[in-house]
């Protein structure tokens, strides 16, 4: 693997929360290599936290916005930190470097752990998408099942009993799926992965680690996104 000095990878979290965002960075930072600087952002607009389609297509703009202020500061990859994996082709298309969405990164990461894995989720809206996703990454055999904690995106921090009610849909989905690892399906969730994995005695997979390393990995490797069909720059046009 070749060694790249002074490695600089973008993690975006989609929504505004400057919290989560400050949170999310450190997780991020936690797992990077010597000599890779990872900053955190969030867009200026947007959901407060992303919970719907509707929340997932308003931070779509923003998103953007960071990642071509990322192009013009040279970054060598990013990290879109939202489990939904909003704009991700899009963001693809802009970018130079590898984009890697936490899902995405998640998932394959928890299949090389067993034979397969449960997802545990913030509210119920988003098990429908998130399944959607396991089949777009070609990971549907691997996902054993989808649970939702039911607990919304920006009570992650605020809610004394937030730990113990996740603690305990692990403990379900693991007896219910019969599965081998835990992905968190929430990048506010990112910093729960070791004390979950302690209590449950299985691998708890937090995508923001999992996106990070694997943009560090491809960056060293010198990959990047193909771009000379779907994913090259597209045309230049102003909204009218």
């Amino acid at each position: 693997m070749t060694f790249v000095t002074g490695m600089r990878i973008k993690v975006i979290n989609p929504n505004t929360t400057a919290s989560m965002t400050a949170m999310i960075g450190k997780c991020a930072r936690a797992v990077a290599g010597p000599g890779v600087t990872v900053d955190a952002v969030n867009p200026r607009q947007g959901p407060a936290a992303i919970e719907s389609h509707t929340d997932d297509a308003l931070a779509v703009p923003g998103l953007l916005e960071e990642v071509a202020r990322g192009e013009a500061e040279g970054y060598d990859g990013y990290v879109v930190a939202c489990f939904g994996d909003p704009g991700l082709k899009a963001a693809r298309e802009l970018a130079r470097g590898p984009v890697v969405g936490i899902a995405e990164a998640a998932m394959r990461t928890a299949s090389y752990l067993g034979r397969g894995f449960s997802v545990v989720t913030t509210i119920a809206r988003t098990v429908g998408h998130a399944r959607d996703l396991t089949f777009a990454y070609g990971v549907e055999r691997q996902c054993l099942g989808i649970h939702a904690c039911d607990i919304p995106v920006l009570d992650l921090d605020t809610d004394p009993n937030a730990w113990t009610t996740i603690l305990r849909t692990c403990e379900k989905a693991l007896t219910r799926d019969h599965s081998d690892a835990i992905v968190l399906g929430c990048a506010g969730m990112a910093d729960l992965c070791h004390d979950l994995s302690a209590n449950l005695g299985v691998s708890v997979v937090d995508g923001v680690a999992a996106a990070t390393t694997t943009v560090e990995t491809l960056v060293r490797m010198r990959l990047t996104t193909g771009k000379l069909t779907e994913f090259a720059q597209p045309p230049a046009r102003g909204l009218s």
